[in-house]
């Protein structure tokens, strides 16, 4: 850097604040270097490790890429080992993996892994003495108790209709959380998450599409507030729905033109999983409302993660995978029947379970 001055004075001082400049400069890129190169070879799970513990406690970065066949596998153990001497966790079981292979558990799962793990709690083995890598099992035990955490659990369902016209309730202990589509209802998808979309600007896709016919009904895939619904010029008519634990915020998009929701929702109003809440259509990409710009009839069923309110509306929300998910929730779909004068569909049968008071 080249600095011209009227006088000898001035000449020496500017050599000066020249070399502490050049000194400063270089701790900088030295910094940097030495953060880059020791940030080699690690995965954004790691950083985002070491970034959360040296800034604000709650996580800010998470993934969810368990495979459907560990899901299921794992709910299959957790629901079978209900009320028996050994209880396993399914979370638990998830998380172990996922630390095993260090995130990686989409490209390296194998059941005979948990089949393994299994056998070893069964056998009694203490699962704190069998974690290797306490710090990488916890995130993965934080993030996927924030996404899966009241999948299962106890519930009550009704099962028929007693002589005096009352519900018969059974209890349960299982999956309580129902595929965004209702019985009945045909649909197609595919694992398109992360693809590009251009409405507006550049952006990847972070949520989940189901196709499916205009008019097909939408349902509450877990209990919870309505937090917002209207109109959204990238998502068209909408609704977003927290959960009452307020980890995780559906968000379910390109609603029915001029009928999208179901008369019975308002903000505010708290619905059952099972539930439903809208219809289908193909409403968006139009800052005027009720405009049908979306080619193709389907859902936009999203997932965002919060572990701290300040994530809910900011530029770094946690939007996650929801393929896998939806294939699990598709073993457990509302059954609905139609009230013709009202030209609205209801759930057929009724579901309670701790969180709801009636």
């Amino acid at each position: 850097m080249r600095v011209e001055s009227k006088n000898v004075g001035d000449k020496v001082f500017y050599k000066i604040l020249n070399k502490k400049a050049i000194g400063f400069l270089l701790i900088f890129f030295l910094s940097i270097s030495i953060v880059f190169l020791t940030s080699l070879g690690k995965s954004p799970t790691l950083i985002a490790i070491e970034e959360n513990e040296k800034k604000e406690n709650f996580i800010k970065y998470a993934e969810f890429n368990v495979p459907f066949e560990a899901l299921e596998k794992a709910m299959n153990v957790d629901i079978d080992s209900h009320e028996k001497e050994i209880k396993i966790n399914w979370i638990d079981l998830l998380a172990f993996l996922a630390a095993k292979y260090g995130g990686e558990i989409k490209k390296q799962y194998k059941p005979s892994d948990m089949d393994n793990l299994v056998k070893k709690i069964k056998e009694g083995e203490n699962l704190e003495n069998l974690i290797k890598n306490k710090k990488l099992y916890n995130y993965f035990h934080e993030v996927y108790t924030a996404v899966l955490g009241e999948f299962i659990g106890e519930y009550s369902i009704q099962t028929g209709i007693d002589d005096e016209k009352k519900p018969i309730m059974e209890q349960k202990y299982g999956l309580k959380v129902f595929s965004p589509i209702a019985k009945t209802f045909p649909y197609q998808h595919y694992d398109d998450f992360g693809n590009r979309r251009t409405y507006g600007y550049s952006r990847p896709h972070l949520g989940h599409d189901m196709m499916a016919a205009t008019g097909t009904p939408v349902i509450a895939i877990e209990s919870g507030t309505v937090e917002v619904m209207g109109w959204n010029q990238y998502g068209g008519w909408r609704i977003g729905i927290r959960s009452f634990d307020k980890k995780r915020y559906y968000y379910y998009a390109h609603l029915r033109k001029d009928k999208p929701f179901h008369k019975d929702l308002s903000e505010g109003k708290v619905v059952k999983a099972g539930d439903v809440i809208g219809y289908i259509g193909r409403t968006g990409y139009s800052a005027n409302e009720n405009v049908n710009n979306i080619e193709t009839s389907h859902l936009h069923v999203g997932l965002e993660l919060i572990f701290d309110e300040s994530q809910k509306e900011c530029d770094n929300e946690i939007w996650i995978d929801m393929y896998a998910i939806t294939k699990l929730l598709s073993k457990n779909q509302s059954e609905v029947i139609k009230i013709p004068e009202e030209k609205h569909f209801y759930r057929k049968y009724d579901f309670l379970e701790a969180n709801l008071k009636e």
